[in-house]
């Protein structure tokens, strides 16, 4: 049997880690819609999907703020290169409906 205070304790940061969550989730969401934005600016002007030089500032830019924040800048990378791949993938899909280009160019 689990102490009644260690289970309050446990379920005040389960709590906190749901309201977490939901949070990233909402700022994720607003995030992509950002992005969405941005695919079809660059599909009605026959920009490539990929930014590489902006991509690497935003990877460097994330590694500073984790280790700023005490996360480790590693896993940050991997979480924002994971977005990275999404936000293309969909600036593909853009290109596409609007007969632009279709792949990833450097």
């Amino acid at each position: 049997m689990i102490d009644p205070a260690i289970k309050q304790e446990l379920a005040g940061y389960r709590q906190s880690i749901d309201n977490i969550d939901a949070a990233l989730v909402h700022m994720l969401a607003e995030r992509f819609r950002c992005t969405k934005a941005v695919g079809v600016l660059k599909a009605l002007h026959d920009l490539p999907p990929a930014d590489p030089a902006r991509e690497e500032y935003q990877i460097e830019r994330l590694r500073r703020l984790a280790h700023d924040a005490d996360l480790d800048p590693d896993f940050a990378e991997k979480f924002l290169n994971f977005i990275i791949k999404e936000v293309i993938r969909h600036h593909e899909a853009i290109a596409a409906e609007h007969g632009g280009q279709t792949e990833q160019t450097a």
